[in-house]
């Protein structure tokens, strides 16, 4: 099912969105920076991100303090929700649980980002599917899974803001003095573990390359050594900057159901800021492999060796895979092109 995008009048539509906190990235990409562009397209949206976190906190004996507070924090957004017209809810309120979602207003439609079906036997998310009016899916995968219980189940890719993630005017490097680089979250370190005995070896016959990773907290290598790896702490206002800089970014994945849920989406950030990648060709990264030129598969660790060795020996197919990245993404990816098919989604249920 893909939405007609072409703009036409139509009334003002009010629009609840629910989500985790308002730094969790599907929370700020998938709604937050939406919401300029969907004002556009008529849609005035309300974004409710959590105060208190989704996920239960490490030290045990919070939880049962944690559990009620969560719940209650969320009161608010759901009676802010019978003031709209339609309410968006991005994944479960509280991680792994059915609380308040089915005292929030119908219409509901459902955005899910990850294969949140693995948790628990997957009975919640089979509950959501089954009690709101349409499921988003980030992708093809996902899709899949819930339009077993909702046959209305569309796919909608992570946006990227094509106006902020944009190449750098800076002097690119020579063939050797280049930055590899990797940009996510700690809890996705153990893809980045998986390639790390690869990237030793090309930083190992390199001496003048050097191995970026962009995070909340330093990854703990074994075989990088410190005086190679730059470690940047991830802010909201270096996060651009951060892979600008970079010359070649990496997205390392297993081959499991978990990683087929991703949302490739720091390889559309990649691709957007005009860097080639190397991926596990993995769910939907194997998916944007095929629509073009923008990079290298790389399944063993001696693929991953020489794809890397391969873009830092040809700096002009660098900027040739960095083209056509950055131009599938404006197609394709941007919030340009993914709001308006949003917004109809949206009014699609509210009618």
């Amino acid at each position: 099912m893909q939405p007609d995008t072409r703009f036409h009048e139509e009334r003002w539509l009010r629009v609840v969105a629910i989500t985790a906190g308002s730094r969790t990235p599907g929370a700020r990409f998938r709604v937050g920076q939406l919401r300029g562009r969907l004002r556009e397209c008529g849609i005035d949206l309300l974004w409710k991100p959590a105060i208190v976190p989704k996920h239960p906190p490490q030290c045990k004996w919070a939880r049962p303090l944690w559990l009620p507070a969560a719940v209650a924090s969320r009161v608010p957004a759901v009676i802010s929700s019978w003031a709209a017209d339609v309410t968006l809810l991005l994944r479960e309120m509280v991680s792994t649980l059915i609380t308040l979602e089915p005292l929030t207003k119908p219409p509901r439609v459902l955005d899910v980002d990850d294969a949140i079906w693995l948790h628990r036997g997957g009975a919640f998310a089979k509950y959501l599917a089954r009690h709101v009016h349409m499921v988003i899916a980030g992708n093809s995968y996902l899709a899949d899974w819930f339009g077993r219980w909702n046959p209305n189940t569309v796919v909608l890719p992570t946006a990227v803001d094509t106006d902020r993630y944009r190449p750098s005017l800076r002097v690119e490097p020579g063939e050797t003095s280049a930055v590899i680089g990797w940009s996510g979250t700690s809890g996705n370190f153990r893809y980045l573990y998986m390639v790390e005995p690869a990237i030793a070896e090309v930083l190992q016959a390199r001496p003048t390359v050097r191995f970026r990773v962009v995070a909340d907290r330093p990854p703990r290598f074994t075989a990088i050594p410190e005086d190679r790896l730059e470690f940047i702490r991830w802010t909201p206002e270096n996060e651009v900057s951060s892979i600008q800089e970079m010359d070649i970014g990496i997205m390392p994945l297993e081959d499991s159901e978990w990683a087929k849920g991703k949302c490739s989406y720091k390889m559309l950030l990649y691709m957007a800021c005009g860097l080639p990648v190397i991926v596990s060709p993995v769910g939907m990264n194997a998916e944007i492999l095929a629509e073009d030129s923008v990079g290298l598969a790389a399944n063993t660790l001696s693929e991953w060796v020489d794809a890397m060795e391969y873009l830092l020996d040809y700096p002009a197919k660098r900027r040739d895979f960095g083209n056509r990245g950055r131009k599938l993404v404006c197609a394709r990816y941007s919030t340009a092109v993914i709001a308006p098919q949003l917004a109809l989604y949206l009014r699609s249920v509210a009618r």
